[in-house]
């Protein structure tokens, strides 16, 4: 009959008994002692043991990867802006190509009422009526332009005809038959006009 142990009879834990590797006999481990492997220790400061240090590039990991998506961020904000501006600045150009498409719709409307305030001054109802367009296609950026005397620009005046006229530095509108219009900087439509030159110029000019 086994007699129980003194130890576990004062209230002491039993003695742990654990077997190391293959050919170690028994060791035996005093109570409240751990059975884990320390393992081999670390020399510390002023070679006492103490902690190892940390992985290498532990601290420089997360730096560099907040840096990398710092960039990210940065680029794609760059990219959208430039997106935006591109976008905003085609709205723009379909815009203006819109209203000048209608506004060149309008212009025979405007040469008959021109045709009519040669013929007959206007009055009433129908000086009204061209006073409040003329103001509206003002509005939307539509411009005339020639008027007899300015210099002849073949850019925006188409010549039908040349005159002699007395001397010039230059040839120049004498008469306007037909008005120009531009919106802005586009040019809807050439003035057509009469170039006045002295005879010399026009031998060489090439106009009509």
């Amino acid at each position: 009959m086994n007699r129980p142990n003194r130890s576990a009879r004062r209230g002491q834990p039993p003695l742990a008994v654990i077997r190391g590797r293959r050919g170690d006999g028994p060791l035996t481990l005093q109570p409240g002692e751990s059975t884990r492997d320390p393992g081999p220790e670390r020399p510390g400061a002023g070679g006492e043991p103490g902690p190892g240090p940390g992985p290498v590039g532990e601290a420089a990991g997360p730096l560099e990867l907040l840096a990398e998506r710092t960039d990210d961020l940065q680029r794609l904000k760059a990219e959208y802006d430039n997106y935006r501006k591109r976008v905003r600045r085609d709205r723009l150009a379909v815009g203006e190509i819109a209203v000048a498409n209608v506004l060149r719709g309008l212009l025979p409307v405007l040469d008959a009422m021109d045709r009519v305030r040669e013929e007959d001054p206007l009055d009433g109802g129908l000086r009204a009526v061209a006073e409040t367009l003329d103001a509206q296609l003002g509005a939307l950026g539509l411009e005339a332009f020639a008027v007899a005397g300015d210099p002849f620009d073949p850019t925006c005046h188409e010549a039908v005809g040349r005159v002699v006229s007395g001397p010039v530095d230059q040839p120049v509108c004498t008469t306007v038959l037909r008005r120009g219009y531009r919106v802005g900087r586009q040019l809807l439509r050439p003035a057509q006009v009469l170039v006045g030159e002295r005879t010399d110029q026009g031998q060489g000019s090439g106009l009509p």
